[in-house]
């Protein structure tokens, strides 16, 4: 159960796929436009249930709870070995405060 103040994650769709402009891609107009959004919860709530957030910058938005505590999970991809031998030759070709 999420209380009011956590900082939570929301879904909600923006506009349906036949409420879309024909301006844009035939492939993307078949589509809804969602949102996701984080802010602070405004009362206590359920996975799944239609709430209220106010969001960073203090914006009041609805849609449906869908993470408590939301955090970041991407990343830079794994180790390059070759990352670190071009740093050490930038580095030497530089001469970071040396006598070159």
């Amino acid at each position: 159960m999420a209380k009011k103040g956590d900082w939570v994650r929301i879904h909600s769709i923006v506009l349906k796929s036949n409420e879309r402009t024909a301006k844009i891609p035939a492939d993307t107009q078949k589509c809804d436009l969602e949102m996701w959004t984080k802010g602070f919860l405004t009362e206590d709530a359920e996975i799944g249930d239609e709430v209220t957030v106010i969001t960073a910058s203090s914006r009041k938005e609805k849609g449906k709870l869908i993470e408590v505590n939301p955090y970041y999970t991407h990343s830079y991809g794994k180790f390059v070995p070759e990352i670190v031998k071009i740093d050490k030759q930038l580095r030497e070709i530089m001469d970071f405060g040396g006598d070159k």
